[in-house]
């Protein structure tokens, strides 16, 4: 049964920080980023004063997700100092908390062996999460500088589909037997820990128990192992209930199954239902951060690295959408051009017109977001969609007639017709109650349909909003009014 616990060899981390560092009492006030605004300017102005053991003693205190919030942050010239400052004291960590375009620009700055001797002390999960954003040319270099064993583990991550558990998932896990006794449990993880090279993952929350062919069979918490005495059985102690992630599985719906059993770790296994990894709470944290980050900007219209993109790559990643909003803005003005001889007749319309697409625009873009989120939180279903698609019904009704006095009563006493007033409040009604049907079926809509809601919702809405807007409004004024 030897071969459960062996797994390949892995260089033992390096102690970055000082065990000083380790355990500090903050006061809740005190809960900052250590890369504070007067500490960056220091570190600029360092750096552009060529002062490296200045730049060395301020950055050194820091912690990686520090640095790499410093190099994001600094322009390309002093970017390029500060690698070369650092660059003996490079952390590995450094490399996983950088935008994607940073980080490729951070590569070309340390070279294709130093990018491969800090991918070697990385994490298996964290070298896949780094490899697989490198461009094709620099991840082949990259792998070719890899030791074998290294490379192999890499590589099998690499395999996995994008967004997928494989990818997620750490290969260091800790196996352990079903015949095995507290005891011997304990036994080995202290000569695994006191090795120069250790087979352990540098963090772990459970213990695997596995069978004769790898199949995980339950899980052992490490508290409960060291509560109990060391001549129990594993399997006395072992929770058999477990959720075991498939390979496959796509990370949201991995995040989605933390969130709901408040899991710190689950096992990942193959098809054969062999263990093969696991995925950790930290991981699921970026996920999430992650799966947030790029809806909202989807929402947007813009991409998820604009904010670091050149100027020709931030204008070509925003024209498609900028031209589909173009599109329907003409839909919209098509609208208007139906009614041009009543707003010749009457130009207060063309005065009030914004107002109530405006209004409609508003609260559709309420119920979006909240049926958004709910779609990607997994809390809206056929079950519930109809009670939802009711309740904004009933909310567009509530807000239209209040909305309809206030903006009735300023038209009546703007242009003194209570006529007009009575007009724009009967448009304010209907395109509220529109905007509330349209802002729950599109994004549900689009999700039967395999869209993402969060990329094309806000354009279908703004076009339903503003064309049914204009054409009550206009349409009612051209009826009574003329």
């Amino acid at each position: 049964m030897a071969e459960i616990v062996d797994k390949p060899k892995k260089k033992k981390k390096k102690k970055k920080k000082k065990a000083a560092e380790a355990v500090v009492e903050v006061a809740p006030e005190e809960l900052v980023p250590d890369l504070e605004p007067d500490l960056e300017e220091r570190i600029v102005e360092a750096i552009e004063s060529g002062d490296a053991p200045r730049v060395r003693d301020l950055t050194e205190p820091l912690h990686h997700t520090d640095v790499a919030d410093l190099l994001e942050r600094l322009n390309d010239d002093d970017r390029a100092k500060l690698v070369d400052i650092i660059r003996p004291e490079f952390e590995a960590e450094i490399l996983i908390d950088l935008d994607d375009t940073v980080r490729d620009d951070v590569v070309d700055l340390l070279g294709i062996e130093e990018v491969a001797a800090a991918v070697v002390e990385l994490e298996s999960d964290d070298a896949v999460q780094v490899m697989e954003e490198l461009d094709a040319a620099d991840q082949q270099q990259v792998l070719e500088a890899i030791p074998d064993d290294e490379r192999v583990l890499i590589e099998e991550g690499l395999a996995y589909p994008d967004d997928s558990a494989g990818r997620l998932m750490q290969r260091e896990v800790v196996r352990v037997p079903t015949f095995w006794s507290v005891g011997e449990c304990i036994d080995f993880l202290r000569r695994n820990a006191d090795q120069e090279e250790s087979s352990l993952p540098e963090r772990f929350y459970n213990l695997f128990v596995v069978d004769p062919k790898h199949r995980p069979v339950g899980t052992v918490a490490l508290d409960t192992l060291l509560r109990t005495r060391r001549p129990v059985p594993l399997t006395d102690i072992m929770d058999p209930e477990m959720k075991l992630v498939p390979v496959t599985a796509d990370q949201e719906d991995v995040a989605f199954l933390f969130r709901q059993r408040d899991l710190a770790s689950a096992p990942v296994v193959d098809e054969s239902g062999r263990l093969v990894g696991a995925i950790t709470i930290d991981d699921i944290v970026d996920v999430i951060d992650e799966e947030y980050e790029e809806d909202l900007l989807h929402m947007g219209g813009v991409a998820e690295d604009d904010l670091y993109d050149a100027a020709i790559d931030t204008t070509r990643a925003r024209f498609s959408w900028l031209v589909v909003n173009l599109i329907t803005a003409i839909v919209a003005s098509i609208v208007i051009g139906l009614f041009d001889a009543t707003i010749d007749q009457i130009v207060a319309l063309a005065i009030l017109m914004p107002i109530v697409a405006s209004m409609g625009g508003n609260a559709g873009t309420q119920t979006l977001t909240v049926v958004v989120r709910a779609l990607a939180m997994k809390e809206l279903t056929t079950t519930n969609a109809a009670r939802l698609l009711g309740k904004e019904l009933m909310v567009g009704v509530f807000n239209g007639v209040i909305f309809a006095v206030l903006a009735g009563g300023v038209a009546w006493a703007w242009f003194g017709s209570p006529i007009l007033g009575g007009v724009i409040g009967l448009a304010m009604v209907v395109n509220m109650i529109v905007a509330g049907l349209a802002g729950t079926a599109i994004p549900l809509a689009l999700d039967r349909m395999g869209v993402d809601p969060a990329i094309a919702s806000s354009v279908f809405l703004t076009t339903v909003t503003d064309v049914v807007g204009f054409f009550v409004f206009l349409g009612l004024a051209a009826i009574v009014l003329l």
